[in-house]
């Protein structure tokens, strides 16, 4: 498996990303990277690589780029003067098919821009969705889409998000009928804006013939209960319910953290507990779930958090990959074609 990785625009430099991608390669034999950037900080972050992942850097590829998107530029500066930077230049190898899929740091909203003219959409889609997994109660999660590429977005979108965010659900984790909710202030028909009040009224016209069992409406708590595997808003909705979930999950960890620690007590049934500890920072830690898919296009690109360390980067690679595994788009095309 070969992919195409954007190491330039984030917020710490290449380092943590360089060290990220060694971890992948080290850890799955089969796998290559194309590193785009610059030649000179890529191969100075290589050299400073531990031991342990030296033996990386033979499946470590440099693509030599000199400029890179600023996380402060707009989509329409990166379609106008974005063409030679690191961010196309990674999306243009999946366009060509030379990388099966692309992972990037980089400005959100150029990202989306970029990939949607050299990916191209998937027949009837109309743009790209970013979308990820949070973690839910009784070991299951829910894909919740979109977080941030459509702040604002009309019905017949909401109704292509479902249908991705399904697609995701049934074929990452083989569920066979996700169920699917539409995010809301309440359960009431009557609440809600214009937008998903028709949303909610295409998807019930159309409810069988729909690949997924639609549920009506949700409220933000619904998305942790386990009981809905993918729930769909808009972007602006959905990026400050991640990010709230996210700090609200580093709190907790924090907190429980400390309450052992405080008094000798604590620590003795910290080290007792130690192993339960483990496993409740390791599902709760938003670190595991870095990356978030943008669904639609052509080919696959992931999105990775533009502060990430290593630990993070490193899991958004996993997602690139598992969604090559699953032919993702190919998956979404057809069952986009069933619907239409």
């Amino acid at each position: 498996m070969r992919l195409a990785i954007d190491v330039m625009g984030g917020d710490k430099g290449p380092c943590a990303l360089i060290e990220g991608a060694a971890r992948a390669v080290v850890d799955h034999p089969g796998l290559e990277l194309v590193l785009f950037g610059s030649r000179q900080q890529i191969t100075a972050e290589l050299l400073r690589l531990p031991r342990p992942l030296a033996a990386a850097t033979s499946r470590l590829a440099i693509h030599d780029v000199t400029s890179s998107v600023a996380m402060t530029a707009t989509a329409a500066w990166a379609l106008r003067r974005g063409q030679s930077t690191s961010m196309a230049q990674m999306l243009r190898c999946v366009a060509q098919g030379d990388a099966q899929a692309g992972v990037s740091v980089g400005n959100t909203a150029a990202l989306v821009a970029l990939a949607r003219r050299e990916l191209g959409m998937l027949d009837g889609m109309s743009r790209p969705a970013i979308s990820t997994a949070i973690p839910a109660r009784r070991g299951r999660r829910c894909y919740l889409l979109d977080l941030g590429a459509n702040v604002d977005s009309p019905p017949h979108r909401l109704v292509e998000f479902a249908l991705m965010g399904a697609a995701m659900a049934r074929q990452v984790d083989q569920i066979e009928r996700p169920r699917v909710a539409l995010l809301n202030v309440g359960a009431e028909s009557t609440k809600g804006s214009l937008s998903v009040r028709e949303a909610d009224r295409l998807l019930r016209e159309s409810a069988a013939r729909l690949p997924f069992a639609y549920l009506g409406y949700a409220e933000g708590g619904d998305i942790f209960q386990g009981e809905l595997d993918v729930i769909v808003c808009d972007g602006f909705a959905g990026n400050a319910v991640l990010k709230a979930s996210e700090g609200l999950a580093g709190m907790l960890v924090e907190r429980v953290q400390s309450a052992f620690a405080s008094r000798f007590r604590g620590r003795l049934a910290s080290w007792i507990a130690r192993p339960i500890l483990t496993h409740l920072k390791q599902e709760l830690d938003p670190v595991r779930y870095n990356g978030a898919s943008l669904l639609g296009l052509q080919g696959i690109v992931v999105k990775s958090h533009g502060g990430t360390q290593a630990e993070g980067f490193y899991y958004a690679i996993r997602r690139a990959m598992q969604e090559v595994d699953n032919s993702l788009p190919e998956r979404l095309a057809k069952r986009w074609a069933c619907y239409g």
